[in-house]
């Protein structure tokens, strides 16, 4: 484990819902031989700075897979939070408080890996928890990806009148995409927090988020066929190397 972690107690949960509207069964669907889920537990424990690797669900069907794949911790999500109104943040929380009482233990760091994004590497988990670690005004990190258009130059929103405009309007306009501020596009793979910050805070975001930024080719969350489609093309040409 990398000297800046070690006396860190860091816990991974993976949030994994059965029910799934864009791409049916999806968490458990087989992708490239194994299901999908087993993916990011292999990441997680690949990466070597987890003290347990805790999966939620409501269903039986996914942590019965989650165990058998290396799940350390085995979470039955309330009805209430397996709905599709259920907010993400309560979901991660509940994981945490959940792998306490099972464990005994506290922890220092908190990181919630995102079952459709099995296109990390387990690099970008370390890098993301270094990040985290090494500056003490950060009190989370996201994960992201450069943004394909700007809010300031070519990205627009559409008023209720019908009519468009820029999403995020410069007070003079840019003339180069590559002048307007860095913008990027969440990728919904890695979230690191504090454990005091996961408990208490409300959004995602504080005045202290940090991002890790991760190529386009590791950043696809899938939510759709062909977003399965393109992972598993991509995942393919890893492995041939």
């Amino acid at each position: 484990m990398d000297s800046a972690l070690k006396s860190k107690s860091i816990l991974c949960t993976i949030c994994a819902r059965g029910g799934s509207k864009g791409v049916p069964g999806k968490n458990i669907r087989s992708l490239l031989g194994k299901p999908l889920i087993a993916h990011t537990i292999e990441q997680a424990k690949a990466a070597g700075v987890f003290k347990y690797v805790a999966v939620s669900s409501e269903s039986h069907e996914i942590l019965k897979v989650a165990k058998e794949y290396g799940a350390d911790i085995l979470i039955e999500r309330p009805h209430e939070l397996a709905t599709d109104t259920a907010a993400k943040l309560p979901v991660i929380r509940h994981a945490l408080i959940e792998s306490e009482k099972q464990t005994g233990d506290k922890f220092n760091i908190h990181v919630d890996l995102d079952v459709t994004s099995p296109l990390r590497l387990p690099s970008d988990i370390i890098d993301s928890v270094k990040l985290l670690v090494a500056d003490d005004n950060v009190t989370n990190v996201i994960t992201g990806t450069p943004s394909r258009r700007s809010p300031y130059f070519n990205l627009v929103e559409q008023s209720a009148d019908g009519f468009v405009n820029l999403a995020k309007a410069p007070a003079v306009p840019f003339v180069r995409r590559q002048d307007a501020p860095k913008t990027f596009d969440m990728n919904a793979s890695i979230y690191v927090w504090w454990r005091e910050g996961i408990l208490s805070c409300e959004t995602l975001f504080s005045d202290r988020t940090a991002i890790y930024v991760m190529p386009e080719d590791r950043s696809i969350d899938i939510d759709s066929e062909l977003d399965w489609k393109v992972v598993e093309m991509l995942l393919t040409e890893r492995q041939k190397g």
